[in-house]
């Protein structure tokens, strides 16, 4: 199982790669914050949370989708997340950048993209605003 939480939350953004996810259901991964450089990751956060979707995908899709050159630097962590729908908690593998990477930059289209899908999936409102305030130009 692998916890989404960027845009690759969507399924048809996979599937249009030619990968064929089970969605298992939206998730919230405590003591994570998201941020969004150049790309989004999740960074070690206490009492914060991040929210994403977890979907099962082979390992040779994970493998073919984490190959890709804008996503290659992600390195998988395993983590524990609680299933909104049932409250049932699951380990699943979390994609994140190398802290130094994850930093870098900015890219308030991604942040826009990212804040809207969240909206869509009905995650918290708090963690949508988090989440578009890395697309605000100071």
């Amino acid at each position: 199982m692998i916890f989404f939480y960027g845009l690759f939350m969507d399924r048809s953004l996979l599937t249009e790669k030619g990968l064929h996810p089970e969605i298992i259901g939206p998730a919230v991964l405590p003591d994570y914050r998201i941020h969004i450089g150049e790309r989004a990751t999740l960074l070690r956060s206490a009492s914060s949370r991040a929210y994403g979707i977890v979907m099962e995908l082979t390992d040779q899709e994970a493998r073919t989708l984490y190959s890709a050159p804008s996503v290659r630097e992600y390195i998988p962590e395993r983590v524990r997340v609680k299933l909104l729908d049932t409250g049932e908690a699951v380990e699943g593998d979390c994609y994140n950048l190398p802290r130094e990477l994850g930093l870098a930059g900015t890219n308030p289209a991604y942040a826009t993209k990212l804040s809207q899908l969240a909206e869509a999936l009905q995650f918290d409102a708090a963690y949508v605003e988090e989440i578009a305030a890395f697309g605000e130009v100071s």
